[in-house]
């Protein structure tokens, strides 16, 4: 997978308030949200984000509401600006773009898909999925063909000329992100897609998103308030609270060594043999070892393993990446991976 920057936020603080450029010097020297709001009247939406978007990768910004995350993946494309700092699209400084050149950004390089999927409901699928090229000048003769072909794939094949409120929420989805896959876009920024969707479909979803991007490699920013969504999409994970960054990294990895009380308490309940891949638990392979009780993939998750291996924890397990061993999982290994992470006293104290 390659590692190429393709959004960059440097040094990104938002402020809201009629004098965001008085209170700004407050924030840099390390005011948090509650003072801010008590001492200045004013809100701090983001304090000194400095996160890597990669090309071909899926990153997830989380947080609970208020953490900043949708006013963050809003800066992307300049529907917020920010109080002081840099987003780089590709290398270019996009706050010092024309208004015509984020125009032509929001038109042809990024395209964002909805919490409340924002279809348009005097228009069919067909021209719902085709309105990125229709804005852009295009006739539905143009796009039909491209439109047909990315409603097929994500399931909707048929429906073309149904009308929005003729389609269940999970299928409104779904021409959202036909349409932002019509756009032809490389950069892809959903903000919270999925959250208004039932539960199953909303994991129907997931799974869709996940086998689309394996085939695509598209640049995805993905919010969410959800931990279970978070670690099962990003490549990347990007966590918020209270406008700051408290940890980013490799989702397992964060699992694995949380790096703030914020994060334990987060975890302490996840289902970790649901989430934690065998790539994060496995161990270089010994080439005098030759006792295996069958291949796995580096992708599978830890229940899949334990499902296989009938609860044994004496087994050991080859690890596979295509043709090629990559690994060798001892089940001694996953069992010490599942012990939950207990969470913070300060959360213990509070439940009490």
């Amino acid at each position: 997978m390659t590692r190429n920057v393709k959004i960059s936020i440097k040094n990104l603080y938002k402020i809201f308030g009629p004098t965001p450029d008085v209170v700004l010097e407050y924030a840099r020297q390390g005011m948090h949200k509650a003072e801010m709001l008590e001492q200045h009247n004013h809100v701090l939406g983001l304090r000194d984000i400095n996160v890597d978007i990669h090309e071909g990768e899926i990153t997830v910004i989380m947080g609970l509401s208020g953490s900043g995350k949708s006013t963050l993946i809003r800066h992307l494309n300049r529907l917020i600006d920010p109080t002081a700092g840099e987003v780089q699209v590709d290398g270019d400084d996009i706050m010092t773009y024309t208004e015509e050149q984020l125009r032509q950004l929001r038109r042809e390089r990024m395209s964002m898909v909805f919490q409340k999927f924002a279809l348009l409901p005097h228009k069919t699928v067909l021209e719902n999925a085709g309105m990125a090229k229709d804005i852009r000048g295009y006739t539905t003769e143009d796009f039909e063909g491209e439109a047909r072909k990315w409603l097929a794939r994500v399931g909707l094949e048929g429906n073309e000329q149904q009308y929005p409120h003729q389609l269940s929420g999970g299928m409104q989805q779904r021409v959202g992100i036909a349409r932002a896959l019509v756009s032809d876009a490389q950069i892809m920024l959903m903000d919270e897609a999925f959250s208004a969707l039932d539960p199953l479909i909303r994991s129907d979803m997931q799974d869709l998103l996940l086998e689309l991007q394996e085939e695509l490699k598209k640049t995805i920013v993905f919010i969410t308030h959800d931990l279970d969504e978070a670690l099962k999409l990003a490549d990347h994970l990007v966590i918020l609270k209270e406008g700051e960054v408290v940890q980013q990294g490799d989702p397992q990895d964060i699992l694995l060594n949380p790096g703030d009380p914020y994060i334990v308490d987060f975890i302490s309940d996840i289902n970790r043999a649901r989430v934690l891949r065998v790539r994060s638990m496995m161990t270089k392979p010994d080439p005098e070892e030759t006792d295996y009780a069958g291949d796995i993939s580096e992708k599978d998750n830890l229940e899949d393993v334990l499902r296989k291996s009938g609860g044994d924890m004496t087994l050991n397990f080859r690890v596979m990446r295509g043709d090629e061993q990559v690994g060798t999982l001892h089940m001694k290994d996953l069992a010490r991976a599942l012990v939950p992470t207990d969470a913070s006293e300060s959360r213990g104290k509070t439940a009490a």
